[in-house]
């Protein structure tokens, strides 16, 4: 992106741009998102980052007003498959927090040195600059929703004490945690007791419009009784589901919201989390937006497949409709595999038990381990994800995992596009054979989901 266009997203506020790049106003010390409502500082002060963690390094302290810190994640991250792509989608996940950089890079399979050099050149900062920017969100999510002592938000975070915390709250916010948390009840912000019966209050942000309807019609339409439930009626609904994370377990609920974004502006999801260990929220939250795809780019999209004679009356129909990825993908695998039938079987069979059912959520889907003695194919792809020579975290190699399932035996084409698509986050996945036009590239996921949408009932061919 040149400077005439971020100055241009700048001047007028444009949230389309949000998360895509960062500016920084070298007279104020403050960087923003573009849509910040603040008065337009003059061209020659601004300077321009692709990600926070850049601007951070720079020096500059997140706005107040519009709180960079929160604005929806880049959609280049989740199209693009290369070593900088996969890695901030891993690094999304949480891995440089629990593994390291040296684990991020045997999962990349580049040395340490390559991957911080190639992150560098490109973003601006290295990994543990990005994981240490996101470490920041995520203490001030708890410190202005929840009521957890300090020490404790240090620790659920990531941060490796509460020194490195509170440095890194002063540089990035030029706040105290304890000043963070009274500007956030000064905000208008609610905080909660952190129990198992309150959970985490989110607002899980996308830009643009959301065809929320679609999404919730898909997740009912799928939900795996014991794991999933959807409630409520059309345009109220609420989905709620459970999560195996790293360090423990979790339920998310999840509310349907009409949206309200115009073409220039965006808007959110309201979640609720509850967690066993704290330490999991970073993981939990962008699980959530792969399941929701709320990091898409809608403009973009809508903008090629409505270009499309065929799909222009659909997209007009539906603009910003997403491709819901999945909130394990392993667990997506294994149900696009057998069906939801079987799927509840499993669960009841071999699902973990909640220690407290949540009610009609009793159980975590099963891992792959404990599904290895299957049999069949169901028994491959489990043995295969357990002893990871199938990956499908965040950031695996898509070919490398497509080449990897196609040698299962017995695994249908087909089942892998599913994988693909929804496990993987593939924006351009196309059914084995079929006839779909190159000029619905790079969004044939997408405009394969127009054409599911737009069938009697969401019914797909």
């Amino acid at each position: 992106m040149d400077e005439e266009t971020g100055y241009g997203a700048v001047r007028s506020r444009d949230a389309r741009f949000d998360g895509a790049f960062f500016f920084a106003v070298e007279t104020t010390g403050i960087y923003c998102r573009p849509s910040c409502p603040a008065v337009t500082p003059k061209r020659e002060n601004v300077r321009y980052y692709a990600t926070a963690a850049a601007a951070q390094g720079s020096g500059f302290r997140a706005c107040r007003r519009c709180r960079p810190d929160a604005a929806p994640g880049s959609a280049e991250w989740n199209v693009r498959a290369d070593v900088v792509g996969r890695a901030m989608r891993m690094i999304g996940d949480g891995v440089v927090d629990r593994e390291g950089v040296a684990g991020l890079a045997v999962r990349l399979g580049y040395s340490a040195r390559q991957v911080q050099r190639q992150l560098t050149t490109e973003l601006g900062a290295g990994p543990v600059a990005l994981a240490r920017a996101q470490r920041a969100h995520t203490a001030r999510v708890l410190l202005q929703t929840t009521e957890l002592p300090v020490t404790e938000i240090a620790f659920a975070a990531g941060f490796a004490s509460v020194r490195q915390f509170n440095d890194t709250i002063r540089t990035v916010y030029a706040s105290t945690p304890t000043e963070l948390r009274a500007a956030g009840n000064r905000g208008g912000t609610r905080r909660t007791a952190a129990t198992p019966s309150a959970g985490i209050p989110l607002r899980l942000a996308h830009r643009g419009p959301y065809q929320a309807a679609a999404a919730f019609d898909l997740l009912s339409a799928e939900a795996v009784q014991g794991i999933e439930e959807v409630a409520g009626a059309p345009g109220a609904r609420t989905y709620r589901r459970t999560l195996r994370l790293p360090y423990g377990t979790g339920i998310v609920a999840v509310r349907e919201r009409l949206s309200g974004a115009s073409a220039h502006s965006g808007g959110w999801l309201d979640a609720r989390l509850h967690l066993t260990d704290l330490r999991d929220l970073t993981t939990a939250v962008q699980r959530l937006r792969r399941l929701f795809d709320l990091d898409a780019d809608p403009y973009a999209v809508d903008e090629r497949l409505g270009s499309d004679s065929r799909l222009a009356p659909l997209v007009a129909a539906r603009p910003g409709l997403r491709s819901p990825g999945a909130a394990d993908p392993e667990e997506l695998a294994v149900r696009a595999l057998v069906g939801p039938h079987e799927a509840e079987n499993l669960v009841r069979t071999h699902g973990k038990a909640l220690d407290a059912p949540c009610g009609t959520l009793t159980h975590v889907f099963p891992e792959p381990a404990a599904l290895a003695e299957s049999g069949g194919t169901l028994g491959a792809l489990a043995t295969a994800l357990a002893d990871g020579t199938l990956r499908l975290d965040p950031g695996a190699d898509r070919e490398a995992a497509q080449a990897a399932l196609l040698t299962l035996p017995g695994l249908d084409e087909h089942v892998v596009a599913v994988i693909r698509t929804r496990a993987l986050g593939d924006p351009d996945v196309a059914p084995p054979g079929a006839q779909v036009p190159d000029t619905w590239r790079p969004w044939r996921s997408y405009a394969l989901r127009h054409l599911a949408a737009a069938e009697p009932e969401g019914e797909e061919k």
